[in-house]
């Protein structure tokens, strides 16, 4: 059964198209869910809350539109707010301190994991990978949602803004804030090595 027959079938009430929908979407939901949350078990938990989630309110899900993105959006939701709420941290409560977005901070993001990249043996891409993720558990929730967005899920800014509900203005202020704490976090591990 291909996804929109699994979608159809779940509107008929039809359980086993829910069945496909996580044999599709299960796994990368889950990663996802764990780049946020940084914890296995609640991620399994939010996942199985999107999906009974999407079991009773695909009657309001518009066939027109894909499905991947709207179910997407709802896992990152949702381990944002579990992330959140299991480490009780919160968005700075004010935007006045914004850091302007620049084309450096990406850039240099983006060319250090290049440059990681490059390197041909196993074992210094395994060591390049663990000091990502020991990085990004410095990360706030909201930090590692939208490296998690941009980076993993591939999604625009523009995309993020509209998934997530949020200005535009909020989201570049996020995503810059995330990349230049871990650009911090990563030169001082380089810098100590």
């Amino acid at each position: 059964m291909d996804e929109q027959q699994a979608i159809d079938s779940l509107k008929q009430g039809d359980i086993s198209g829910l069945e496909d929908l996580v044999a599709y979407y299960q796994i990368k939901a889950i990663r996802t869910a764990y780049l946020i949350t940084r914890d296995a078990q609640l991620a399994q938990d939010v996942v199985q809350d999107v999906f009974l989630h999407v079991y009773s309110s695909i009657g309001g899900f518009d066939p027109q539109r894909p499905f991947e993105p709207w179910f997407m959006r709802s896992v990152v939701n949702a381990a944002l707010k579990a992330a959140q709420k299991a480490t009780r941290q919160q968005l700075p409560a004010s935007l006045s301190q914004q850091v302007r977005e620049t084309d450096a901070n990406e850039a240099w993001l983006e060319d250090w994991v290049l440059e990681q990249e490059s390197v041909e043996t196993q074992i210094e891409t395994s060591e390049t990978d663990h000091r990502i993720w020991q990085a990004m558990q410095e990360l706030s929730p909201r930090q590692r949602a939208v490296i998690v967005q941009r980076y993993f899920l591939e999604m625009s800014e523009r995309e993020m803004a509209l998934e997530l509900g949020a200005a535009p203005g909020t989201v570049k202020w996020l995503l810059n804030a995330a990349r230049q704490r871990l650009r911090k976090l990563l030169s001082s591990e380089r810098n100590a090595r």
